[in-house]
C-alpha cells in the first residue's frame, strides 16, 4: 500500500530542502538494499566513497560520512580545535544563526562573528576578531569559517579564498568551510571541487548533499589531515555515526557520479537567475514595481525587498521566509527539481499581488 499525504502540485522557494529526494538518488539507496554489510563504516560503500571524495578533492583527503549539516559543521571543527579554542565567522553564519547553539552547546565553542554586507570574510574582517593570542581571558581565534555559497546566497572565488588561507595559516589559524551547498557554488565557478577546496588551503570541509537531492547525509571531508584529529571517536560521541552507513555513502557515490552534483546545482541556478531575470524585465517595462535586490544572485537563491504586505498574502500561494522582516526582505530558493513552470507562475502571482498594493 502506497500512502501519500501531501498535494503534489503544492510548490515552494523556502528552502531547496523541501524538495524530494532525486530519483538517481533513490536508485542508490535500493541498489545497496539487498543483502548484509558490515554496519558503522565496514562496508564496501564506504570504502569506495573513500576512493570517489579521493578523486576529487585529493588522495590525502579523508572522508566521514555523518547524518545532517549541523552535524557536519559541529564534529568537523570539533575536531580543528583545543577546549580553549574559538572560530571566527561572519554574523549571518549558518553556524551561528541556524543550528540552535550547537557549536557552543555541544562542542564548547565560542564564536567570533564579524558583519560581512555580502556575507563573505575577507582577511581584513577576519583580523577585527583575530587577536588576543597568549591572553588567558580571551578564547584563543584558531578557526575560520567559511561558507560556500554564503547564507546571502554570494560565491568565494579561489583568489579570495585563497587570500584567507594564506592569511590566517601563517596565524596558527586553520581554515573550514560549511560547504551546505558546495554543488552550487561549483556551478556557479565552472571548476572542479578541489579548485575551491584542497587547492585554496581549505583544511575541513563539510560536505552538503540534503540540499542537493539526497534524503539526508552530509559528509566531513578533511583535506588537510594536519588540521584535524580525533574524528573516530568525536563522531560516535556526537551521535553521528551511522550504524547503516552504507545508505549514506551510497548516496554520495550517486551524486559524484556522473556528474549528478553539478547537474541538479546547475539546474537550481538556472531557476534563480530565470526568477530574478523575469522580475528585472519586470521591473524594466514598468509591469513589476516596488521589488528591489537585497544581493547579487550568484547561485540557487534571490533575495529581494517587497512593499509592505506583499510577502505574506504572496505566501498564500507559495511558501517562503522572511530573510529580514524588518525591512521586508524576503529570500526565495531553487531546487533540482523547480521548473520553468513554478518560476513562471511565481512571478505571475507575484505581479499580481503587487498590483494590488
Amino acid at each position: 500500500m502506497t500512502l501519500r499525504l501531501h498535494d503534489l502540485d503544492l510548490r515552494g522557494f523556502a528552502s531547496d530542502n523541501y524538495a524530494g529526494v532525486h530519483p538517481e538518488i533513490l536508485d542508490a539507496i535500493a541498489a545497496a538494499n539487498a543483502g548484509h554489510q558490515i554496519a558503522y563504516g565496514e562496508d564496501v560503500y564506504t570504502a569506495r566513497l573513500q576512493e570517489v571524495f579521493a578523486s576529487h578533492f585529493g588522495e590525502q583527503s579523508q572522508t566521514f560520512p555523518v547524518f545532517n549539516g549541523t552535524g557536519a559543521n559541529v564534529v568537523g571543527l570539533q575536531s580543528m580545535l583545543p577546549r580553549w579554542g574559538a572560530v571566527v565567522c561572519t554574523s549571518t553564519a549558518h553556524i551561528h544563526t541556524d543550528e540552535a547553539g550547537a557549536p557552543e552547546r555541544v562542542a564548547g565553542i565560542k564564536l567570533l562573528t564579524v558583519d560581512a554586507p555580502d556575507g563573505k570574510l575577507t582577511p581584513a574582517l577576519i583580523d577585527e576578531q583575530a587577536w588576543g593570542w597568549g591572553d588567558e581571558h580571551r578564547a584563543q581565534p584558531l578557526v575560520v569559517s567559511i561558507t560556500q555559497t554564503t547564507e546571502l546566497g554570494t560565491a568565494y572565488t579561489p583568489e579570495e579564498i585563497r587570500a584567507i588561507a594564506d592569511h590566517i595559516h601563517p596565524l596558527g589559524m586553520k581554515l573550514h568551510m560549511d560547504g551546505a551547498r558546495i554543488s552550487n557554488a561549483a556551478a556557479t565557478l565552472g571548476l572542479p571541487l578541489r579548485a575551491f577546496t584542497t587547492d585554496a588551503g581549505v583544511d575541513v570541509l563539510s560536505f552538503g548533499g540534503t540540499k542537493n537531492g539526497l534524503l539526508y547525509g552530509e559528509a566531513i571531508v578533511v583535506l588537510n589531515p594536519a588540521a584535524s584529529e580525533g574524528l573516530h571517536y568525536l563522531r560516535k560521541m556526537n551521535m553521528q555515526l551511522s550504524s547503516k552507513m552504507r545508505f549514506v555513502s551510497a548516496q554520495l557515490i550517486a551524486l559524484l557520479t556522473d556528474d549528478l552534483y553539478l547537474r541538479s546545482a546547475r539546474h537550481a541556478n538556472a531557476m534563480a537567475a530565470r526568477l530574478r531575470g523575469a522580475l528585472e524585465a519586470g521591473i524594466a517595462d514598468g509591469s513589476i514595481t516596488g521589488v528591489a535586490f537585497s544581493q547579487e544572485t550568484q547561485a540557487n537563491g534571490v533575495f529581494a525587498t517587497l512593499p509592505a504586505g506583499v510577502a505574506d498574502r504572496l505566501r498564500e500561494h507559495f511558501r517562503f521566509y522572511d530573510w529580514d522582516a524588518s525591512r521586508n526582505e524576503v529570500r526565495w530558493m531553487c531546487a533540482f527539481d523547480t521548473s520553468e513552470q513554478d518560476i513562471d507562475d511565481f512571478v505571475a502571482a507575484l505581479g499580481r499581488e503587487l498590483v494590488a498594493v
